[in-house]
């Protein structure tokens, strides 16, 4: 696993896991989403509210203090996408670090994108297997 890729992303964006305010946590590749997903995104910039940083911080203790920083890496170039089949207008990023990360992605129907969760995956391993297999998520690829 390469955690130097999206390096660029990382020095673009930033993430305050504490933060009272919206912020720019990173910017997803339109082209490459449309084509793996099939999700047409206007634009790529991919913001997170207090609120989600709540819920996370809520349901999914600890993540955010440990993996927080990670996010603008895994937006700009995650391990694998997919869609949530309950949630049409969805993403699913997934990062494998020390755990299998989930970051969930979320487009209003005014063209905005915004993190909506994010959590380590319980039984990762054979979570990602399954869902490859059954093409929810595919590898992440930004190759024509």
């Amino acid at each position: 696993m390469n955690l130097n890729k999206g390096k660029k992303a990382l020095e673009s964006y930033t993430i305050d896991i504490h933060g009272t305010d919206i912020q720019d946590v990173g910017e997803l590749n339109v082209q490459a989403i449309k084509k793996l997903t099939g999700v047409d995104l206007s634009d790529g910039k991919v913001k997170v509210y207090p609120g989600a940083l709540k819920h996370i911080r809520k349901r999914h203790p600890g993540v955010l203090e440990q993996y927080g920083h990670l996010i603008p890496g895994m937006i700009s170039c995650p391990d694998y996408v997919g869609k949530n089949p309950k949630e049409p207008n969805s993403i699913e990023l997934v990062k494998i670090v020390q755990d299998h990360l989930l970051l969930a992605i979320k487009l209003d129907p005014t063209g905005y994108v915004f993190v909506s969760s994010f959590y380590d995956l319980a039984n990762g391993t054979a979570k990602l297997q399954k869902r490859l297999a059954s093409r929810r998520w595919v590898p992440y690829s930004t190759d024509s």
